[in-house]
């Protein structure tokens, strides 16, 4: 039997295209064993098609995808070790079941599935395993979806918007149940999501994915640190700007005084904080993000 800590997911080449519309273009991915990965990207980005993709659950245009060296596409022993937690709602083909329907067909198609710990997970979030899917709210639709995630036990586990609808104490509950579920496991997880600031602090690694292509691929704390706030008045930071080659990125302007982020080293870091003129200031992922993938948007 293979190692699962030891399998990585790839994405080679991965295009995806609907019609005439190009969804993902040329990706290249590996997701490694034993990381909390975070993917953000704006909406339309094309992060629940790449999460589908490296799943099994939708075809690719062309390139490949493979789990421990094997294509993942109709390949029972690789998907065997992948989850795809997507989003519940009340139209889907599953509104109708229970949600102890839900969880037993969870079961079924999922080999590393442990009963018990759904059964202790819906109890936490107190949800009754009577009711339908469809007589859900959103929050709870979100708890059941998060219930199957971690209760598949898959080594690898995506997870689409999973704190959609949550409000923020079960967030913050979400997130210690899944650092608790790496720590004890081991396991691998993607998770998207649109709530950055709170979720920053789980993911050791980040995934940028902009207008279908990856932009950034890093630890997390390594990607922030390649950035930070540079201000000053507007002639100083321009020349700083101008001198160095450097491309401004999510710029605002009040009056005469300019603050624009920047992307560099150490070394370019100490060099601009030695002109008494500017003033540079740290940055956390979520302002990262919206440098890098705001195109010109003000913050705000």
């Amino acid at each position: 039997m293979t190692d699962h800590t030891t399998r990585n997911l790839c994405a080679k080449g991965l295009n995806k295209r609907y019609g005439s519309q190009q969804v993902l273009h040329d990706l290249n991915l590996t997701i490694e064993p034993g990381h909390i990965y975070g993917l953000i990207g704006r909406n339309g980005a094309g992060k629940t098609t790449l999460l589908s993709i490296l799943t099994g659950q939708n075809p690719l245009t062309s390139g490949q995808v493979t789990y421990g060296g094997e294509p993942v596409w109709e390949n029972p022993r690789a998907l065997a070790d992948l989850c795809f937690a997507r989003e519940l709602n009340a139209t889907a083909e599953t509104a109708q079941i229970s949600v102890k329907e839900f969880l037993y067909a969870g079961q079924l198609f999922c080999p590393h599935w442990d009963k018990q710990f759904a059964d202790s997970l819906i109890e936490t979030f107190g949800i009754d395993r009577k009711k339908r899917i469809a007589k859900l709210s959103k929050g709870q639709m979100s708890m059941v979806t998060i219930t199957a995630a971690l209760a598949s036990r898959a080594p690898v586990t995506l997870l689409d918007e999973p704190a959609a609808g949550l409000d923020v104490v079960i967030r913050e509950k979400f997130y210690r149940m899944l650092l608790d579920e790496y720590t004890k496991t081991g396991r691998t997880f993607v998770v998207s999501t649109h709530i950055i600031e709170e979720a920053a602090s789980v993911f050791d690694r980040v995934i940028i994915l902009d207008e279908g292509h990856i932009i950034a691929d890093a630890p997390t704390e390594e990607l922030v640190d390649q950035f930070r706030y540079l201000s000053g008045g507007k002639t100083a930071v321009d020349a700083a700007l101008a001198a160095r080659g450097l491309q401004p990125l999510q710029v605002q302007e009040l009056g005469p005084h300019k603050m624009t982020a920047v992307r560099g080293d150490a070394e370019l870091f100490a060099a601009l904080a030695e002109d008494p003129a500017l003033s540079l200031s740290g940055m956390n992922l979520q302002n990262v993000f919206v440098a890098l993938c705001g195109h010109g948007d003000e913050e705000g």
